[in-house]
């Protein structure tokens, strides 16, 4: 298939005019942020403040002749603005996805705690337990889940005009993640609105089928990515991961009232790294202290899900496109995530199928 260049984009887009003007949108400077990969073109459009209802009709032109042309296979468009801008109403998950019936974020404060590893392997332990299973990557600038499932290529369109993708699948999860779509090394240089429609269409565009949960892995913090699923999908729940230390235990509880705040149930906490068992001598280890997540748990009441302790194994494994919960399901791991997963599904059982927080913007 021919490949498509930034230079053919800008071209034709140059055909493109502004409401009212006689200037086109590429010399009016409106453009950035183009991404190709693998045939999939992604850019972003900016509009004034308060002006963004006037320049989406111009966005979807955009859309539409980007997608005209040769050796170019999907197509998104994101509106931006300077200040604050509205998400676009074809965005809002509000009712929910046909087919999902729970929605479940695995957030940290921070990175580095293990968050990723804890959201996979929870997803696969919930899949051990008879479920359902999707895993979204929400992580849009450093995806981690085609590395941890070793999954490689990219998914295949669902229907002929390829508005739809498949989700990818490996041990009997259906995966999504911005991994597939953009190689390893391209950096993300997005905009907040770009990453929010990112999301939304990986999301929204992917025939997820019957599924009784999907695990959301978070980027970390509590920036625009946090703020668009919680606002905008009927999460069930999050689950919070941290280390035993006293900084990651600080930006976990951030995470966490961030959630609270917008009426997202918080499941619970999950210490990983919780100590460390010496292969050698077997004597037991507290790297990171221990005991921290459990007594932040009781302080802000919520639940306490459970110890995952530090292990080379899972490490090396969870490199390998491995995890533990799927290559050894006997084990002692597999254990911890399998008691882990029962808590989730029955805190989420008990609460029922949430439906969206109504949002209050205060003076």
């Amino acid at each position: 298939m021919e490949k498509i260049t930034r230079e053919q984009i800008l071209a034709a887009l140059g055909k493109l005019k502004l409401p009212g003007s006689a200037q086109d949108i590429v010399s009016a400077g409106l453009i950035s942020d183009i991404v190709i990969a693998n045939n999939r073109v992604m850019f972003a459009i900016t509009a004034d403040q308060g002006n963004t209802a006037a320049v989406e009709p111009v966005r979807r032109e955009a859309e539409r002749i980007v997608a005209s042309m040769p050796g170019v296979e999907k197509v998104m468009v994101a509106l931006t603005a300077e200040r604050k801008q509205a998400p676009p109403k074809t965005a809002n998950l509000k009712s929910g996805i046909p087919g999902l019936r729970h929605i479940v974020a695995v957030a940290s404060g921070k990175g580095g705690v293990g968050k990723s590893t804890m959201a996979v392997n929870l997803a696969l332990a919930l899949k051990a337990n008879g479920l359902r299973v999707a895993v979204l990557d929400a992580d849009v600038y450093g995806p981690s889940m085609p590395r941890l499932l070793g999954i490689t290529g990219k998914p295949r369109a669902a229907d002929a005009e390829g508005k739809l993708m498949q989700p990818m699948e490996a041990y009997g999860l259906k995966v999504m993640s911005m991994g597939f779509l953009v190689p390893e090394d391209t950096p993300m240089i997005w905009r907040g609105p770009m990453v929010m429609s990112a999301l939304m269409q990986m999301l929204r565009d992917v025939t997820w089928g019957e599924i009784d949960i999907m695990i959301v892995d978070m980027p970390p913090g509590t920036g625009d990515a946090q703020l668009t699923l919680a606002q905008q999908t009927p999460l069930s729940g999050a689950v919070i991961v941290s280390t035993p230390q006293d900084l990651a235990l600080l930006d976990a509880r951030k995470g966490l009232n961030m959630f609270r705040k917008v009426s997202v149930p918080v499941l619970g906490i999950i210490e990983n790294m919780s100590y460390f068992i010496c292969g050698k001598c077997g004597e037991r280890h507290e790297i990171f202290g221990h005991g921290g997540a459990r007594e932040e748990a009781r302080r802000l009441g919520v639940p306490f899900l459970g110890e995952v302790p530090l292990d080379m194994e899972v490490r090396a494994r969870s490199d390998a496109g491995q995890p533990i919960v799927a290559s050894l399901p006997e084990g002692a791991h597999a254990a911890i995530f399998r008691k882990i997963a029962d808590q989730v599904w029955s805190a989420i059982e008990a609460g029922g199928v949430r439906k969206s927080p109504r949002i209050v913007i205060e003076d």
